[in-house]
């Protein structure tokens, strides 16, 4: 099981999920390709993402992630809690940091769902964090300096040990995202 998580505000339509799925179903046609719209609240979030990994688990299949910025943060927690490999885009090092600046009213563009980010919803993504990756060999990173969201050094910081792919320039969406999906399958080591 392949299970894309999206990013903060963003869903399996977004463009990096639609070409993730696109190149997968080509090239993997038989892989089980899970890709949620995620709840607002990180708690309902991760309740949802559990419940899917830990079916696959009970199954005896593969774990694999792909995250996405918010989702690479929730990929690291899954591939430290329950095993798998994870590639992560750009991924948030401290979300919790920055909530401050989102609390309010919220519009997902995806969905053209209008909620709420409470000071609870802070507190809530914390309990996912992984401040020290203990396992680097489960984790692929792939950032470009130019990320405009989110400062790439945080996640240069924390991910050191893990294999990576630094480019410089680029933005927080990945420039040229389609161009690494097929090291991204060996990595993953898609059948």
């Amino acid at each position: 099981m392949l299970l894309y998580i999206h990013g903060f505000n963003s869903s399996p339509l977004s463009d990096k999920a639609v070409i993730t799925a696109q190149y997968l179903a080509k090239h993997f046609p038989a892989l089980s390709v899970i890709q949620p719209q995620l709840p607002t609240s990180a708690k309902a979030a991760m309740v949802l993402l559990c419940q899917i990994v830990e079916s696959a688990k009970a199954k005896g299949e593969p774990l694999c992630y792909i995250g996405s910025s918010l989702g690479g943060y929730f990929a690291s927690y899954l591939a430290e809690k329950y095993g798998g490999k994870a590639v992560l885009i750009n991924p948030a090092v401290k979300p919790f940091e920055l909530f401050d600046d989102f609390l309010g009213e919220q519009f997902n563009p995806y969905t053209n769902e209008t909620y709420i980010l409470k000071p609870q919803d802070k507190q809530d993504v914390a309990e996912f964090d992984t401040p020290v990756i203990l396992n680097p060999d489960r984790f692929y990173v792939l950032l470009q300096t130019g990320d405009d969201v989110l400062d790439y050094r945080q996640a240069l910081s924390k991910y050191h040990c893990c294999k990576m792919l630094l480019e410089a320039g680029g933005d927080h969406g990945f420039i040229g995202y389609e161009n690494q999906l097929a090291e991204i399958s060996q990595f993953l080591q898609l059948k």
